[in-house]
């Protein structure tokens, strides 16, 4: 039986039961619970303003029992339930910790100074799981530790590709943030040399690029090489990366994405945007390829030249990279904090 440690509130998105994914909320409040310590997770209601309202209730019903607040923290309108939720923590004197999510935070800091420096300033401690967002928020004078986001090894077989085929996967929710459109355009490309080239995209529809993609889709009359499959839970969109060769990530903001670092460590070769975190996660031309955003030519044309010399020893280097994420080793510097 394990010791019993302290008690954490965990504030966030708590969705993971109704979306069919794994967040990062649920992946470290799960793990941490394995090693003895108590959470309280709040909120999983979908309504924001409802969420607010739980998140803040939870706070306070909770005010006497827990001896640290975990805050996920995101750029757009989630940041001010951060900001709502650390000033209730503050107001009863108890420890937070923000968790720095979302490619975007480091412009949002700078649009929302003040309200950024009673969140950050006052916090005990701001974990970010990128040495994009710590630098990002040491340049605004912020004190920040870096924790990486959290790789479930065991669940990520490798795959050897020594031969590759032009079949692409796309992994993420529809929104234009992600810029789901251009894996669209770099097909369409690809097609020009491939033409038996075919693409998947699995993740939910968030706002009308879904509609745009379905009509760049009609438009390009590519019904029959696009395949949407919705929302995957993961053992199921793992299992069905198996089909697929070459993984392209097409966003304009990022931060360190745990279905790359999945990705990477599933086996297939990684072609991104360079935006955001993506150049401290992958290495360009050693552990991944890494590309202008919104330019889906020269995406195409790093597509090409992969499936001309191979990205074996590529896909090598990425495993590697990400064996340093696993849980037995981020786990230390976890203790470490709440000791």
């Amino acid at each position: 039986m394990k010791k019993s440690k302290k008690t954490i509130l965990y504030i966030g998105n708590d969705n993971s039961a109704i979306t069919g994914y794994v967040n990062t909320m649920h992946t470290l409040s799960t793990l941490l619970s394995t090693e003895g310590y108590k959470i309280i997770r709040s909120s999983s209601k979908q309504n924001k303003i409802l969420r607010l309202l739980d998140m803040c209730w939870t706070t306070i019903k909770n005010r006497k029992r827990v001896d640290y607040i975990f805050i996920d923290t995101y750029s757009s309108l989630n940041f001010y339930f951060a900001f709502v939720t650390s000033q209730l923590a503050r107001l009863f004197s108890i420890k937070y910790i923000t968790i720095l999510h979302g490619g975007d935070l480091p412009n949002r800091i700078k649009r929302s100074k003040k309200k950024s420096k009673m969140i950050f300033s006052n916090s005990y401690m701001n974990i970010s799981p990128s040495d994009y967002l710590k630098k990002a928020f040491e340049e605004q004078g912020f004190k920040v530790n870096y924790i990486p986001n959290i790789l479930e090894l065991d669940f990520c077989e490798f795959k050897e590709r020594k031969t590759l085929r032009p079949r692409l996967l796309w992994v993420r929710a529809f929104k234009h943030l992600y810029n789901p459109v251009m894996a669209i355009e770099v097909l369409n490309l690809l097609k020009e040399h491939y033409p038996k080239a075919s693409l998947c995209m699995i993740g939910p529809a968030k706002d009308d690029s879904f509609d745009l993609v379905k009509e760049k889709v009609k438009q390009h009359k590519l019904e029959e090489d696009v395949e949407f499959t919705g929302v995957l839970s993961k053992e199921d969109w793992h299992k069905k990366s198996e089909e697929y060769d070459i993984f392209i990530n097409t966003t304009n903001f990022d931060n360190t994405p745990v279905s790359v670092m999945e990705i990477m460590a599933l086996g297939l070769p990684v072609v991104s945007t360079n935006v955001g975190g993506m150049p401290f996660l992958v290495k360009h031309n050693n552990e991944g390829i890494l590309v202008e955003k919104e330019n889906p030519s020269e995406m195409t044309k790093e597509i090409c030249n992969i499936l001309n010399e191979g990205a074996y020893e590529m896909t090598l280097n990425a495993r590697a990279r990400v064996e340093s994420f696993s849980w037995n080793v981020v786990k230390k510097q976890w203790f470490e904090i709440l000791k």
